[in-house]
């Protein structure tokens, strides 16, 4: 049940971000109604999503989504981003399962994954060896701040869903 009130009437502010929205995914998670509560906050987040949808490849976001709300305890975001990775970036069950733990089935996507853990668990304090390993992978300097970047992101939705206790309403 949600902690924060929802909207009853979504603001005029909101409506078209909320149409986009329900336009890309087939449906308005329960996150974005809530959100649209503060149009300023709903289009931060979705001009946030927008803009790194440019950075990486989709399945290393996938993958560092997973991760981050993985080791943030995110209920909400896991099953938002299991639906997203399954639905529309063709990642397979075993990947997503590893990608929550921190991996991939793909080396180098694991290492993303891996830093992305990191960086929750270490709250942004990574070690040396952290960015060596990452950068062995084949990530660069910029990729990695691109890394950092998305994991924010993430961070951000599972904030916000942790506080709320959003409920899923995500399809099966």
């Amino acid at each position: 049940m949600s902690r924060l009130a929802v909207p009853e009437d979504v603001p005029a502010e909101s409506r078209q971000i909320l149409e986009g929205v329900g336009a890309q995914l087939g449906f308005v998670p329960a996150m974005f109604t809530l959100i649209a509560s503060n149009p300023a906050v709903l289009e931060v987040v979705a001009t946030l999503q927008g803009k790194l949808s440019r950075v990486l490849d989709a399945r290393t976001r996938h993958s560092i989504a997973l991760s981050v709300s993985e080791a943030n305890g995110c209920d909400y975001c896991l099953a938002m981003h299991t639906h997203v990775s399954s639905e529309f970036g063709g990642m397979s069950d075993e990947d997503i399962a590893l990608s929550r733990a921190g991996g991939s089935v793909d080396p180098k996507r694991a290492a993303a994954a891996r830093f992305a853990h990191r960086l929750v668990d270490s709250r942004g304090r990574v070690s040396d060896d952290d960015l060596a390993d990452v950068r062995a992978a084949g990530y660069t300097d910029s990729q990695i701040l691109a890394i950092v970047a998305v994991s924010v992101q993430a961070l951000l939705t599972n904030f916000i869903n942790n506080v709320n206790q959003t409920g899923i309403d995500i399809p099966a």
